[in-house]
């Protein structure tokens, strides 16, 4: 029968589909953003990312020199220059805006007052002129022109270097670190006393957890800034800790509870009856069994705290010396949030960190996974 020990079930290929389809959907935007870190305003403002990767066809117009530019050559009188830069490819020319591409490079037209331009493959123009030229500002040549697949690291060392970045990623620190780890060891406490210890009122306790979970964090900000104002706290790190610790804490406590009292029930009853203290049951059993699932809330709280931005404001403030990395990034995407190149290279630095742990902590969570399995007899 299918769904049996041993056999493999016939929706294992709708698993792995799903599981496909999840990672090309996380993956195509990160690496969109990810190119995009690399090519500068302009790029990203005429074309998607998708053709980074080939060459960019872009518009626009030059003007030729003046009447004090010109040169004569026997009976005429001429203007020469160039409208194409460094890179470039000339692939049409025109002389109005509404005909943008009207000639190839090589072509020859008659403009006003009997004038002859010809616009050269290599984006050279020659204006001539059977009269001295009359103008005091120069005509105007509309180019289409490709470009080829151009990178810069310009955004990057614009936002490494920027000022007050290294003070704000040490600010993020000291605030995502104790703001992880405070929550694990209360939650850990918690949970085990909710999964294993008998007393008075447990599952309405364990009930009043689950409840917390729906409670959005955006309704507690102001009531809860305003007790740490009348007890003395302020702003401050002490207060964003306190805070991250009481959105983070129902969750930890709902993940830990329900993995701790899954663990082999005849471990603990044997550390019991040899005499073990509860504390000792917790240090030296419970922990080690429940690192996969210490790992995972680490890991998910650490990302919460570092990406956060809501939080950060208002427990901690908004001055120079104040700024988490998401406050200082934002500063310099400006007041209107326009650099899009500035906020691809952001995401991917502010990003550096957590991938740094989540792989460490993977790591040690497949060991704790290891570690944590019980033989049968």
């Amino acid at each position: 029968m299918e769904g049996m020990a041993g056999q493999k079930s016939s929706l294992t290929w709708a698993v792995n589909i799903a599981a496909l389809l999840l990672v090309v959907l996380w993956t195509i935007p990160t690496l969109g953003l990810f190119v995009s870190s690399f090519r500068d305003r302009d790029q990203i403002a005429a074309s998607g990312w998708w053709k980074s990767f080939s060459a960019a066809e872009q518009t626009g117009f030059v003007r030729t020199g003046t009447d004090d530019d010109a040169t004569q050559d026997g009976a005429l009188y001429v203007l020469e220059g160039n409208v194409v830069t460094e890179g470039q490819t000339l692939t049409a020319w025109g002389t109005s805006a509404r005909a943008p591409a009207e000639f190839a490079p090589g072509d020859t037209t008659t403009i006003e007052d009997g004038w002859e331009l010809t616009v050269a493959e290599d984006g050279s123009y020659r204006l001539t002129s059977a009269q001295p030229f009359d103008m005091s500002r120069g005509e105007r040549i509309f180019t289409t022109t490709t470009v080829p697949p151009k990178f810069t690291t310009d955004n990057y060392r614009q936002v490494l270097t920027a000022d007050g970045l290294g003070r704000a990623f040490m600010n993020t620190m000291t605030v995502t670190i104790p703001a992880t780890i405070i929550p694990i060891l209360i939650a850990a406490f918690a949970a085990y006393a909710l999964a294993w210890m008998q007393f008075p009122g447990r599952a309405l306790l364990t009930a009043a957890v689950v409840g917390l979970l729906v409670v959005p964090l955006q309704v507690a900000l102001i009531p809860l800034l305003r007790f740490h104002n009348e007890i003395g706290i302020g702003k401050g790190y002490l207060g964003i800790w306190l805070a991250h610790t009481g959105f983070g804490l129902p969750l930890a406590v709902y993940l830990l509870r329900n993995y701790m009292a899954g663990l082999p029930r005849e471990v603990i009853e044997s550390a019991r009856v040899d005499g073990a203290t509860e504390f000792q049951i917790f240090r030296r059993i419970i922990l080690p069994l429940s690192f996969p699932a210490l790992a995972s809330f680490a890991i998910f709280q650490f990302l919460w705290v570092w990406n956060d931005l809501l939080v950060a404001t208002v427990f901690l403030g908004n001055t120079r010396e104040q700024l988490v990395m998401t406050a200082m990034l934002r500063e310099m995407m400006g007041s209107r949030g326009g650099e899009w190149e500035i906020l691809a290279t952001s995401a991917f630095i502010s990003i550096l960190v957590p991938l740094i742990v989540f792989f460490a902590m993977q790591r040690y969570l497949v060991r704790g996974l290891l570690a944590g399995s019980v033989k049968g007899g």
